[in-house]
Formats: structure tokens, sequence, C-alpha cells
């Protein structure tokens, strides 16, 4: 009440607030035909729906801006140092998640699947790609069945993907323990939860269980999740694509010729 007081009484006024001036009620308001017209104009107009996938995307053609140039001549033999140099130039061009790539697997009806997932480490020669996963995950038993798989990432600001294809073997368990102590905190709590995929019936029954393996990992801080692997991509073929708004792509392939633990590589320039 002393707010609506406060508002209806001007400065230094102790007295209740004015009434109405009766010349005020005498005198009717001008009418404004303009916007009236305007009001009427707008008023039966229907409101824009949602607009369909190839609306939105017509008109935004991808690439449609400065992009680095690729020498593919000047390219490395092997393609690891190719790839670190990449990865440093994502990383100075300051683009989200250069870390993030997609893992492609086959499922046991043939079936193709993906998801994104944080590549831990590249060999020198580019041979061996490394990533983590639970082994009782869809992409843990897809690559139990069949081991062979293919990762790709894309850096959008720079118009830039690199392609990895070849097959996958999983690292001993002690490498497994050894790389989980380098995850951060939340990355281990969400692996000690476990159950990846699994039907959820809320959010909440999420949050009990995160809380329980918090305390889990506080208690014992070298705790390693139950099925925790690392697993290494043995490349095949390694391609580098530098993207072009003018279609010019520029496609380096690498294909390995020699054994993984000595590789030797073949470049071959690809049609866009």
């Amino acid at each position: 009440m002393a707010a609506e007081e406060e508002g209806l009484t001007g400065p230094g006024e102790a007295g209740s607030a004015p009434g109405p001036d009766p010349r005020s009620e005498s005198r009717p308001e001008p009418r404004d035909e303009h916007r009236d017209e305007h009001r009427d104009e707008h008023r039966d107009e229907p409101r824009p729906g949602p607009r369909s996938v190839p609306e939105l995307l017509l008109g935004r053609p991808p690439m449609a801006r400065p992009l680095p140039t690729f020498d593919a001549e000047a390219a490395p033999a092997e393609p690891g140092p190719l790839f670190a140099d990449w990865l440093t130039t994502a990383l100075d061009a300051g683009v989200l998640d250069p870390q993030v790539v997609t893992l492609s697997t086959v499922d046991a009806d043939g079936l193709p699947d993906a998801r994104v997932l944080v590549l831990r480490d590249v060999d020198a020669s580019g041979t061996g790609w490394v990533f983590s996963a639970a082994a009782d995950s869809p992409k843990g038993r897809q690559l139990a069945d069949h081991p062979a798989a293919a990762l790709t990432v894309y850096w959008p600001q720079l118009g830039r993907q690199v392609r990895v294809r070849g097959t996958v073997e999983r690292a001993a368990d002690l490498v497994a323990a050894a790389e989980f102590a380098t995850r951060s905190p939340a990355a281990r709590v969400g692996a000690l939860v476990g159950r990846q995929s699994e039907p959820l019936a809320s959010l909440e029954e999420y949050d009990e269980a995160v809380a329980v393996a918090r305390r889990r990992l506080e208690a014992t801080p070298d705790a390693v999740a139950a099925g925790h692997a690392v697993y290494t991509l043995w490349a095949h073929e390694v391609e580098y694509w530098q993207g072009d708004a003018e279609r010019r792509h520029i496609r380096l392939r690498y294909t390995r010729t020699g054994p993984v633990r000595t590789p030797e590589w073949s470049r071959t320039l690809l049609w866009p």
C-alpha cells in the first residue's frame, strides 16, 4: 500500500491522491486515424508459421566467408604433423571444442551409428587416433563385434574437415586406468554413474546417481569406472579437406602402405 501511495502522491504532498480533472472528462481524446488504419491493417494478417527446413537453409550458402588456403603439394609425408598443424590453427582461430570428433561404427544389423566424443591423442605419424568409451555402451559393444570405425572432425570457422578410417584396438586396462585419472572430476563422476544410453525414468533419478558417484569419488579418488576403455583407431586412410566458397575444395588423402608399427604413406590429390 505504501508503494502505491508513493506513486500517487507528488513530492512533499501528504494528502490523498487528486481526483480526476473534470475538464478531461468533457474533452474526448483526439483520434489518430493513421494509427487506427495501421492497427486495422495488421489485425487480420495471419501470424507467420514455422518455416520448412528448405526455407530455413535457402539463401545461407555454406563457407561463404574468408577461409584459409591449403597447399597440398607442401603437405608433410605423414598425416600426423598436418593434423597437429591444423589443430593448432583451429585453437588459435578460437574454434569451439576443436577436439570433439564424430565416431562412426556399425551395429549388429550392419546399420551405421555415429556420435560425438573427445579425441585423446594422435601419434606422431598419424597412424593411431586415441579415444575412450565405456565398453558396455552401444559404441563399445559395436566395436567389440566389429572393430572398425571412422572418425570425422569439422572446424566450421576454417571450413576444414579431417576423415580417418581404419581398424580399432582396445588398450590394456592399465592404460585405461591411467587415462581415466587424467579426466576432469565431472567426467569421472559421469563415467562412474554408467548405464549409458539405457532408459532413464527421470532427471531426478540421474541426479541421485550422480550424488552417489560423487561421494564414491571423494572417498576413493583413484576409483576407475567399470568397463572404462581406451581405444586406438589404426588409420588406413586419412583425408584432409579444405573447403572453398566456389566449390574448389582441396582434398588430400593419405593411404597407409606399410604395417601399423612402421607405417609408410602415399598421398593422393582427389577431385572435389
